[in-house]
């Protein structure tokens, strides 16, 4: 079938049949002009999705790669969920840059051809239609004046003019109706093509898309990938299944178990269960007794045990703070009748000058706290001046929490059990690979440690006693400035201030070091503890000190030998901290804890000191270790002239034949020892840092003429 087009022939004309067909193109250029903007708003949408895509794809996979910065409590940074998203977050990558690809491609054979056709053809048409118009309506009005030229009146020139004025409306109106006339005609052509043409580009891209997503992601190792995260998911979804059913199992037990505690105090037809009598560690709620004022107060606190001290916590609180030492002369918990109220018991500390009321949920409960905290007493003892007993009772609240990297072997003190502000439990991600204890609280203060030298006075009858360590009397003072530290050939001094320690596997590294003060740091955080013990860190070649600048005492010794690993924080400069390494008598491993410190300073410099320290204490032991061979070997020497001048002294007085067995001089007047062999293999293994000390026992000779009774040793040669 033709196309239907506008004769140019009867342009001139402008017959009224011709000005009919003209509106029926005009009607038809309007509605495709119509329909065209609304195909342009339809594949406008899909740039626009597409677009939108190719940003969610990258949005996606960058929060994908985030998760491996993100500080999960629960998650190790060895995850392999953490890894998995960082390789998908790689396959998206590919995704999202054909995807671009897919965009560009739009905005080329989709978008451009519809928005050349709609900006330059069908605009064309509506700026040809208005001057149509404009020239139809000149080209009327000259006619009319022309028209209305009288015969006689009007002049030949204005006859002329008129007629002149005619001729160029004419012709105008002429040139305008023939460009408009074809622009119309040709848009029965361009609208086929411009229309397909959209739709053909989107297609296209389309297709390329796909052949682009087949080759990245149909490779095999994607496949691969896919296969084994299925499989991975699926085996989770099924332990997840069976964890399911073992803890509904689980619930269910507990319920039966725990059915005869949700009583407070157990009902006339349950069976009797008598206290355990012989615990020594507990805890649990009471209810503690306070005046105020006029007033009495019962609150509700968790009580717990805890190296020799009665302890209590509140639910919105992470650190425990000391109730009462438990070590204290005179102290007894007995029952007590207070106010009417039932299961109420005290607990006596003479040396306080306080009671502490307390109450239980039941009588068997009230019992066994009783029980409890005097056989504490009991077991630990107290004499004032005496350190405590090496061994500790361990316990899941009393463990304390270490970690860190330092080097050298356990002597002396170290960060002793936590004071009135507390230790924090702690309960880190429950992975194999986890280098914290779990269950171990965050240390937050600093006591005083007793010297290793004190020990348990024999006499004493009874279990083995211990120091109290909230105890700080004036005899327990050491002189910070003894002979260790006048003899130390280096010796440094520091402003620091403690932050807390914690318990840990290992004995080293950097990232152990700085993870133990994101977790100390964001723990004084979260609970508000601001309180912090100022010291004066004192690093020699001796040991390292910490002493309380206000009374000059010591606080507590490390040996250089107990310093395993020592490093500061990569972005803080004043915070540094060093690991300490403890082998418990009776122990087969050592334990790890990790110190951490705020300073003044650059915590580099300390660092500096404390590695300086340990060289310099290095050198000084090898050194000690190969003059004491030099002196082994001297002794030896000794021990084999003695011998034979014995041998010479033994033989008979005229058997001079039985000298010629011994090493003589080349002259035959001397009686020469060597001992070049053994320090040869001294100066060799390294053990022996001088060679001249060789010359001083290389050679000795003793003369063998004259009387042998007062023979001297002559060296050889003199060092």
């Amino acid at each position: 079938m033709g196309i239907e087009k506008l004769h140019l022939e009867d342009a001139l004309e402008d017959s009224p049949q011709t000005r009919s067909l003209l509106s029926v193109f005009e009607k038809d250029a309007i509605a495709l002009k119509k329909y065209t903007v609304g195909l342009h708003n339809c594949c406008q949408r899909i740039m626009k999705a597409q677009n939108e895509l190719c940003a969610a794809t990258q949005s996606l996979s960058q929060h994908l790669r985030d998760f491996e910065i993100q500080k999960f409590p629960l998650e190790s940074d060895d995850s392999v969920l953490s890894s998995t998203l960082k390789q998908f977050s790689s396959y998206l990558d590919d995704v999202s840059s054909i995807q671009q690809v897919l965009s560009a491609q739009f905005s080329e054979t989709m978008m451009y051809p519809l928005s050349r056709f709609l900006q330059a053809d069908l605009e064309e048409i509506t700026t040809l239609c208005e001057m149509f118009q404009i020239a139809s309506n000149e080209h009327d009005s000259a006619m009319s004046r022309y028209m209305r030229l009288h015969k006689r009146k009007d002049s030949e020139r204005q006859k002329s003019e008129y007629n002149e004025e005619l001729y160029l409306m004419r012709k105008k109106f002429h040139q305008t109706s023939l460009h408009y006339y074809s622009s119309l005609n040709a848009l029965q052509y361009k609208r086929k093509c411009s229309l397909l043409e959209p739709v053909m580009g989107y297609l296209h891209a389309q297709r390329a898309f796909f052949q682009m997503g087949q080759d990245a992601v149909g490779k095999k190792e994607i496949e691969d990938f896919l296969n084994n995260i299925s499989t991975s998911v699926q085996g989770v979804q099924q332990d997840l299944q069976t964890e399911t059913k073992k803890t509904v199992e689980h619930i269910d037990t507990l319920e039966k178990q725990s059915a005869h505690m949700y009583h407070a105090e157990p009902m006339v037809d349950m069976p009797y269960i008598p206290p355990n009598t012989s615990l020594t560690q507990k805890a649990g709620y009471l209810y503690l007794r306070s005046k105020q004022l006029i007033a009495t107060k019962w609150e509700r606190c968790f009580f717990f045990t805890v190296g020799g001290n009665l302890m209590s916590q509140s639910r919105d609180e992470l650190a425990g703070s000391l109730v009462l030492d438990l070590n204290e002369p005179g102290v007894l918990a007995e029952p007590h009748e207070s106010d009417d109220r039932r299961f109420v018991f005290q607990v006596i500390s003479p040396k306080s000058k306080r009671n502490t009321v307390l109450q239980a949920e039941n009588e068997r409960d009230k019992d066994e706290w009783i029980c409890t905290l005097n056989n504490i007493v009991r077991e630990s003892g107290y004499i004032k001046g005496k350190s405590p007993q090496v061994k500790e009772r361990t316990s899941s609240s009393s463990s304390l929490t270490k970690q860190g990297s330092g080097s050298i072997s356990p002597d002396q003190a170290s960060l002793s059990s936590m004071s009135s502000s507390g230790a924090v439990p702690r309960t880190p991600a429950p992975t194999p690979s986890s280098s914290f204890v779990a269950e171990a609280p965050i240390q937050f203060d600093l006591l005083s440690q007793s010297s290793p030298s004190s020990g348990v006075t024999s006499s004493l009858p009874g279990p083995p006693k211990r120091i109290n360590p909230f105890d700080q009397s004036a005899n327990e003072v050491l002189d910070t400035l003894d002979s260790a530290i006048d003899t130390a050939t280096y010796v440094e001094s520091f402003v620091v201030r403690f932050l807390g320690s914690m318990e840990v596997t290992t004995d080293r590294g950097d990232k152990l070091v700085h993870e133990t003060m994101r977790q100390i740091m964001a723990a004084r955080a979260i609970h508000n503890v601001f309180k912090m013990t100022e010291s004066r860190l004192v690093v020699s070649s001796e040991c390292m000190r910490l002493i309380d600048p206000s009374t000059n005492t010591v606080r507590t010794q490390f040996a250089l030998a107990d310093i395993s690993f020592w490093a500061a924080h990569p972005e803080n400069t004043r915070l540094f901290a060093f690991i300490t390494r403890t082998k418990p008598p009776g122990a087969n491993q050592s334990t790890f804890s990790c110190h951490v410190f705020e300073c003044n300073i650059s915590a580099e410099e300390i660092c500096q000191a404390i590695g300086t320290a340990t060289k310099l204490a290095f050198q000084a032991l090898m050194e000690k270790k190969a003059h004491e061979k030099v002196q082994q070997v001297k002794t030896r020497e000794k021990n084999l002239l003695m011998q034979n001048i014995q041998q010479l002294e033994d033989a008979p007085e005229g058997e001079e034949g039985n000298l010629h067995n011994l090493p003589l001089s080349p002259d035959g007047k001397y009686l020469v020892l060597t001992a070049t062999d053994e320090l040869d293999d001294l100066i060799e293994s390294g053990d022996l840092a001088q060679p001249m000390e060789k010359l001083t026992v290389e050679s000795m000779q003793l003369p063998i003429s004259g009387d042998l009774d007062n023979v001297d040793v002559e060296p050889e040669s003199e060092a």
